[in-house]
């Protein structure tokens, strides 16, 4: 099954177009290549929060994405807001995922524990917070994509006991 799958990401000089978006490729390419998924929308606002909220809401219910995956803005900076941005767009959390991130990812790199990043469901679309480093990507998004078919069933409602 091809899972429609939304990219946002929340980085000020991104939105600005003074820094590549590296760490969106590296998202589009696992869920392509490992998740069979398709990316349906890419977006780029800034550190805001009330534009994340916004963008996640219509990446949700007007794209209708099974998944939507965000990268930026989960660090202790001032201006990294999106997992308070994604606490007011979901429904209910999904902590298990991203306690599984964090216990991974920590046994090779000690410093994700300062990442704040969240899952969490919006209707029926699976929303992660991911870093905003290519390696964090890469690292946060293995560590969970195992489980990601299973929880996408459940949360589109199309899993089977």
């Amino acid at each position: 099954m091809a899972w429609k799958t939304a990219i946002l990401t929340a980085s000020d000089k991104g939105a600005r177009g003074e820094r590549e978006d590296t760490s969106a490729q590296v998202i589009r390419e696992l869920v392509e290549e490992e998740l069979g998924g398709e990316i349906v929308e890419y977006r780029i606002v800034p550190d805001e929060q009330d534009e994340i909220i916004a963008a996640l809401i219509e990446l949700t219910d007007y794209f209708q994405a099974d998944l939507v995956l965000t990268t930026g803005g989960t660090d202790l900076a001032i201006r990294d807001v999106t997992p308070e941005a994604t606490r007011r767009v979901i429904e209910r959390e999904v902590p298990g995922l991203s306690e599984a991130m964090r216990s991974t990812v920590m046994q090779k790199n000690r410093s994700v524990m300062l990442f704040r990043g969240i899952c969490g469901i919006r209707g029926r679309t699976l929303i992660v917070n991911l870093p905003g480093t290519p390696k964090g990507v890469h690292e946060n998004l293995a560590a969970i994509m195992d489980q990601l078919p299973e929880a996408l069933l459940m949360v589109t409602g199309q899993f089977r006991q």
